[in-house]
């Protein structure tokens, strides 16, 4: 929101300087962004003085030069050739000298330097309107009144002055200042003063009505006021109504629109202007939409209104989307000699609805959808009335129509000066909270020692409560004059280290990060769903047979998810769940915290330069690692999973319990669930994640600046053989190199010896000092293939 700092001053008279201002505003609640000057006149002419022509000769070597003498006020005068008709002697006139940059109406900035022109010396220029940007006329050079005093400024003669524009980010709770008049109520506040209102007493309305209003919907438009202008002339705003709108980037169209831009700007009210000739039956009807009612809006765009859509219409068609845009044809134009206008208070939410479904954002939509004042409409109405006669001519010709028939009550409650005090946490005098309160314009209609009774205007929206006023006093007050005190009380943090659900985020994001979907299953299954029908939770009343029991696991909630998408033809998954699993024991129910991945159909599906390629088992071991290192949980031992679920997997342990299961489901699970293919599954027990990774200490430790080097073995060992014991002989190998030992690879069949398997390890060497050179790589390999015979009987393949 733009805010001009000359504007402000008409309401309320001050001594700050902008700089000064723009800090009060800030400590006030209306933050200032941005402070700029701004200038009506492009470079504000500066360096231009005044001067007089003392003598004016032919140019020897130009017939349309002349060579003149003129004096600015200086010891010496300045020989300046001039080109222009109208150059004589004795004009007072506007002059350039030597080191002024000018900014002429169009093109861009130039300065002056001294020169020669035809073999004559030129110390300046003397100016036309068209060359310093008062205007566009090059008809020659501007002429000054006689009373102008040689040597001033031409910015004093002109009576030119900087403005400075305020860009205030405002608050959406705050839609009491979206205007000149709602600042200069803060500042008001602040200064103790009263600021000024234009006086309206002038304002005659006719004696007839002109233009029948009807309002339909008194919920959508609780007040509705409007009044006829005839004989209005519509042109160019004049130029202090331009440099008002041009300070705060407001573009000027014509007089009529210029002024309701204005008092939107200046109030917060906003107005629209309607063509009476352009209203059919001379009647107003304020109205919600029919379903489906076309309607050109005044950027020429045809949009489809719904019955929630409130309109005002004449006796055939919608002219304006109520509180949000005008239509095409009903505007005023150039042709406009009579108007209705309007000052309306709409309901926020309508108007919030319509804008937003209809993706209207406008300066009128911004203050309806936030709260504006009801009781201005009138106000409002009439000192418009009184710019447009003042700029456009024209008569007041009816009465000013005000429907109103449920008036805006204010917001009464009861402050607390104790409470004020307590909650902003410092003992302000209650005089001086009374007089913030009387300064906000809130009324006190009771009071006594303790506290007061007050009646808050309906145009602070958000001021409904006592600790809203607290929050009024406080920003008056001044956050900065609340000192910190030496001691600070403050109650301790006992919730449980890490956050649980700071963790869950994490992991969340991590999964998404890698391609998986969450989904959120219910929490209620059937029987056979279940691992254990002793310990399963049934319902006494259930909805279905499909959904008589508690789940005991999340695996039959992904493969439901995964076969309600392979018959959607989208057999491709890779899915995430938290959700909670639970049971019946001794003791009574318990509830545990679960998480589950689930991947199947392509990992990457075949184009015409990628081949083919499936989800597998490494694929799940994969996303479970990754979450394990994210974790930073170590210490896990590696066993084979049970063939509940799977056909083949594994579990990590940590001690004696399972922190997660992963693997390929088993044929009969996939029957169960109805789903083709297979289908790879992972289950934390996530209270143990929780758990293990409390536990955790943060170390940092320096990037090593040697590389790392990979080796892989074969080995064929006994079935029996776990990699878990396998990886525990590695590290008792060589605790210093050996950094970490993985398994890429398990075989059994008909290839190999009874009772045999083959692992596949990958072993990854560094040290931390220097780089590995071979032969203290092939010492370590050699090292490694001779424990794991000597331990295991295993053998190279």
């Amino acid at each position: 929101m733009n805010i001009s700092y000359n504007w402000l001053k008409n309401y309320i008279e001050t001594d700050k300087t902008p700089e000064e201002l723009s800090l009060i505003l800030t400590n006030v609640g209306l933050e200032v962004e941005v402070l700029e000057t701004v200038q009506s006149i492009p470079g504000g002419l500066d360096g231009l003085v005044v001067g007089e022509v003392k003598t004016c000769a032919q140019h020897p070597n130009a017939d349309k030069l002349k060579v003149t003498t003129v004096d600015v006020g200086q010891p010496e005068l300045l020989h300046i050739v001039c080109g222009a008709p109208n150059v004589r002697e004795g004009l007072k006139v506007i002059v350039a000298t030597v080191g002024t940059t000018c900014h002429p109406t169009s093109g861009e900035p130039f300065k002056i330097t001294k020169s020669k022109i035809r073999g004559e010396v030129s110390e300046g220029m003397l100016c036309g309107e068209d060359e310093i940007g008062l205007g566009s006329s090059h008809a020659g050079i501007v002429e000054l009144r006689e009373d102008a005093v040689v040597g001033s400024l031409v910015k004093d003669y002109y009576n030119i002055k900087d403005d400075y524009r305020y860009e205030i980010g405002l608050t959406p709770n705050r839609a009491d200042a979206a205007s000149h008049l709602g600042v200069a109520r803060d500042m008001a506040a602040y200064f103790r003063k009263p600021y000024t209102l234009t006086d309206v007493s002038t304002f005659k309305a006719g004696d007839k009505q002109h233009t029948a209003v009807q309002v339909d919907n008194t919920a959508a438009a609780p007040r509705y006021s409007g009044v006829n202008i005839s004989g209005v002339t519509v042109g160019e705003s004049p130029d202090w109504l331009k440099e008002k709108l041009n300070v705060i980037g407001i573009r000027p169209i014509n007089n009529i629109v210029d002024i309701t831009n204005y008092i939107l700007h200046d109030l917060g009210q906003p107005l629209h202007a309607f063509d009476l000739s352009k209203i059919a039956d001379n009647k107003v009807v304020v109205r919600l939409a029919k379903e489906g009612e076309l309607f050109v809006t005044l950027d020429g765009v045809e949009r489809k209104l719904t019955a929630e859509d409130l309109v005002i219409a004449d006796a055939e068609k919608p002219m304006c989307i109520a509180g949000v845009f005008g239509g095409q044809h009903s505007g005023v134009s150039e042709t406009t000699t009579d108007i209705f206008l309007e000052s309306a208070y709409f309901n926020a939410v309508s108007v919030r609805k319509t804008s937003k479904r209809l993706g209207l954002k406008t300066d009128s939509s911004f203050r309806y959808e936030r709260g504006t004042d009801p009781n201005i409409t009138v106000y409002a109405l009439q000192k418009a009335a009184l710019l447009i006669q003042e700029v456009a001519g024209g008569v007041v010709s009816s009465v000013v129509t005000d429907i109103y028939e449920s008036p805006v009550a204010p917001f009464t409650f009861t402050v607390n000066y104790g409470r004020v005090q307590k909650l902003i946490g410092k003992d302000i005098p209650a005089e001086e909270i009374r007089a913030i309160i009387v300064s906000l314009g809130i009324e006190v209609v009771k009071e006594d020692a303790q506290e007061l009774v007050v009646n808050v205007p309906p145009y602070k929206v958000d001021v409904t409560r006592e600790v809203d006023v607290i929050e009024e006093v406080l920003r008056i007050y001044g956050y900065n004059n609340i000192e910190l005190k030496s001691q600070i009380k403050a109650s301790l943090n006992t919730s449980e280290k890490p956050d649980k659900e700071v963790v869950l985020n994490q992991v969340a994001d991590l999964l998404i990060a890698n391609g998986y979907r969450e989904i959120l299953n219910n929490s209620l299954t059937k029987l056979s769903f279940v691992d254990d029908e002793e310990t399963a939770v049934r319902l006494v009343n259930p909805l279905s047979s499909d959904l008589d029991t508690m789940r005991q696991n999340l695996l039959f909630s992904a493969l439901t998810s995964v076969s309600y998408n392979q018959k959607r033809k989208s057999p491709d998954a890779k899915y995430f769940e938290y959700g909670k699993t639970y049971f019946r024991t001794a003791e009574g129910y318990q509830e545990k915290q679960n998480m589950a991945l689930c991947i199947a159909g392509h990992q990457v599906e075949g184009q015409w330069n990628v081949a083919d390629k499936k989800t597998n088992f490494y694929h799940i071991k994969a996303a479970v690692d990754t979450i394990v290192r994210r974790l930073n949980i170590q210490g896990l031992q590696t066993v084979e999973a049970d063939n509940r679920y799977f056909d083949y997997g594994l579990t990590y342990m940590k001690g004696q319990k399972a922190l997660v299961t992963f693997g390929a489901v088993s044929a009969s699970n996939l029957k169960k669930a109805d789903v083709d293919g297979a289908v790879f599954f992972a289950e934390f027990d996530w209270d143990l994640v929780i758990k293990t990774i409390r536990k955790n200490v943060i170390k940092f430790q320096e990037v090593s600046k040697f590389p790392a080097v990979s080796r892989d073995l074969a080995l064929l060992v006994d079935d029996a053989i776990t990699f878990e014991q396998l990886k525990t002989i590695a590290i008792k190998t060589d605790r210093k190199l050996l950094k970490d030992v993985n398994i890429f690879d398990v075989y059994k069949g008909d290839k190999l010896p009874e009772g045999k398997k083959s692992y596949a390890l990958n072993f990854v060497l560094q040290d931390e000092e220097k780089t590995l050179n071979d032969k203290q790589i092939e010492t370590i390999i050699k090292k490694l293939i001779l424990n794991f015979e000597k331990e295991t009987g295993a053998s190279v393949r």
